[in-house]
């Protein structure tokens, strides 16, 4: 995908010697969800955090930093900022001291009343040292009245619209809670007595934890010595509906993830496949992805159509988001370095291009201007996705509808502006027949559906 970033990525460890260690390589694992800053919060005879602004690997490359971190909990973050600048303050976890203790908290997704939150507890007295809407949960959190830990977090989330999925941390115990719609991921894991929150199950892998579940829709789960707990989350949302995010499946997570009930890989490759059959190209000689996170649908269009799928594109993987541009005219210079075209593969051929979706268009043109540089016949651009053509609240960072190339232009005018010989976006019929049963649990309002 060309335009559209990472969410954030949580992880927790509860009962394990090496919590910080195994949050690095969780975050590690996770780091294709956010890459602004990275954060562990571990818990000893008190709470401590360490955090910076970067990779997992530059904010923690002096292992001095990981040994210090002594206990048997830990959380982590890394962030990308949907909400809140890119800055030191909004990196998390975010650590208060309220009249129960000290509590960390970490959180992937996108509050739709925070505003209105923030603006009452200002008027009420409270002070903010950041913009990120965790550190409104924690204020609703410190501002409870409630007699326990339980009921004081519960008593928070209670009031929140919008998509979150939050690990916190005390100094009893790790609790996970997912929203109602269940929008965002949370999965449960497990290790020789030891437990696991992640925002992925990939992250398991690198730790040698499996999967016990998700944390479900509008639950809080609780673990700590007497194992899991679960609660209900309270909500003055009568009869929420289901609505995950379809972006987890086409973009955000890796293919060796399981979520909302499905490995990854398997349904981003029906959706390559559902691709091929709504938009052939019966004269295609080559299939090609845009790496990375193309590839699995560009191998399902492949599969389906009978096109052999090649490498066509290759992905410069160690340019950092720091990178300064240089001073001369080149105002492909950023495409150029990150891909390489494979001239072998792509000169004199009808060339597929599948991409998992386009948000304003301007990399996308940048792309196929690239890949015109190896000669190819022609080239027919597929999206495994439908039109974006509405802004999301919930945690994916979408520019302003006037910016989505989609929300004014019809599909032949976006191939004009692409250049290339034909363009097919999926439908969102197609797109939802092959996600987990049921299909209506799939939240679709970026592609002006429901």
């Amino acid at each position: 995908m060309s335009e559209m970033y990472e969410e954030c990525g949580i992880f927790g460890v509860y009962n394990n010697p090496q919590a910080a260690h195994l949050t690095y390589l969780g975050l590690y694992a996770l780091q294709h969800r956010g890459q602004e800053s990275s954060g562990i919060a571990v818990r000893d005879s008190e709470i401590s955090v360490y955090k910076g602004m970067g990779l997992v690997s530059h904010v923690f490359k002096h292992h001095e930093v990981l040994d210090r971190l002594k206990g048997n909990c830990a959380i982590g973050h890394n962030r990308y900022s949907t909400t809140g600048s890119s800055s030191l303050e909004n990196a998390q976890p975010i650590l208060i001291n309220c009249r129960i203790g000290q509590i960390a908290g970490v959180h992937n997704g996108n509050l739709t009343n925070a505003d209105s939150l923030k603006h009452w507890m200002v008027k009420d007295g409270s002070i903010f040292m950041s913009t990120t809407d965790t550190e409104v949960i924690m204020h609703l959190i410190a501002k409870s009245k409630r007699d326990s830990v339980d009921s004081m977090i519960l008593d928070s989330l209670s009031g929140l619209k919008g998509a979150y999925s939050l690990i916190f941390m005390t100094q009893d115990a790790l609790y996970g809670a997912r929203d109602p719609a269940g929008i965002r991921p949370l999965i449960i894991g497990e290790m020789n007595g030891s437990f696991f929150l992640s925002s992925e199950t990939c992250a398991f892998d690198l730790v040698d934890a499996t999967m016990v579940r998700e944390v479900e829709p509008g639950e809080m789960v609780r673990i700590d010595s007497q194992g899991i707990t679960s609660f209900t989350i309270p909500t003055f949302e009568p009869s929420v509906k289901l609505a995950h995010c379809v972006f987890e499946f086409i973009y955000f997570s890796r293919p060796d993830s399981f979520l909302f009930g499905r490995n990854v890989d398997i349904v981003r490759r029906k959706l390559g496949r559902q691709l091929a059959m709504e938009h052939p190209v019966p004269d295609a000689d080559v299939v090609i992805g845009v790496p990375d996170s193309a590839t699995t649908a560009a191998l399902g269009f492949s599969e389906a159509s009978g096109t052999k799928f090649d490498i066509g594109l290759i992905r410069n993987h160690y340019i950092g988001r720091t990178f300064i541009h240089p001073a001369q005219d080149g105002r492909d210079f950023g495409v150029k370095i990150k891909f390489n075209p494979v001239k072998g593969v792509l000169k004199g051929k009808n060339v597929v291009v599948v991409d998992d979706s386009v948000v304003r268009g301007t990399t996308m043109k940048k792309i196929i201007r690239l890949i015109k540089t190896a000669e190819p016949a022609t080239i027919h651009l597929r999206i495994s996705s439908p039109p974006i053509t509405c802004p999301c609240f919930f945690g994916i960072d979408l520019p302003e509808k006037s910016q989505l190339i989609a929300a004014g232009q019809s599909v032949e005018s976006i191939r004009d502006f692409f250049e290339v010989d034909s363009l097919g976006y999926l439908s969102i019929e197609g797109m939802l027949s092959v996600m987990p049963e049921p299909e209506t649990n799939f939240c679709t309002k970026c592609f002006g559906g429901q």
